[in-house]
């Protein structure tokens, strides 16, 4: 069962463009996304309330039609309080190039973010693209303006 919905988007192409070599993988049979690792070659250390561009050391042909979403990992978010400063990251299937992720400490310690360290996910799903219209005026509904919050009440 695992691979069937990749294989709804062809194979995943994948090209090395670092040093280390690190392949993305499913942790286990069911997981929705691929681990991303951290193509460093010695530790990188965030202060709270830090950002820094990691390196995947890959790049992907995604096909058309697809797209990729990078996701934090639910791991390093309780662990270390690092999670991803764009989530999702968006890779559209013409990009090519290599995939990195934008960390950010949030906890209260420094931590370190090791060499070859899983740090975000891959997930590949199907996208629908709109043509937008212009109107003068939208149709009414139940809801209308109401938003932030509007909905728990």
């Amino acid at each position: 069962m695992s691979g069937e919905i990749l294989a709804e988007a062809d194979n995943l192409i994948v090209e090395f463009t670092g040093n280390t070599k690190l392949f993305p993988n499913y942790a286990t049979s069911s997981a929705a996304g691929a681990d991303l690792k951290a193509d460093l070659t010695s530790p990188v250390f965030l202060k709270p309330g830090d950002r820094c561009l990691i390196p995947t050391g890959i790049s992907v042909a995604i096909p058309a039609g697809w797209e990729g979403q990078v996701r934090p990992r639910s791991g390093l978010s309780i662990n270390k309080g690092v999670t991803l400063l764009n989530s999702p990251g968006t890779i559209d299937s013409d990009y090519r190039g290599e995939l990195k992720v934008i960390l950010i400490n949030l906890g209260r310690e420094v931590v370190s973010i090791e060499p070859g360290e899983r740090i975000a996910q891959l997930v590949i799903g199907r996208i629908a693209t709109a043509n937008f219209e212009l109107v003068k005026e939208l149709p009414p509904s139940n809801r209308g303006a109401a938003g932030f919050g509007s909905t728990g009440k």
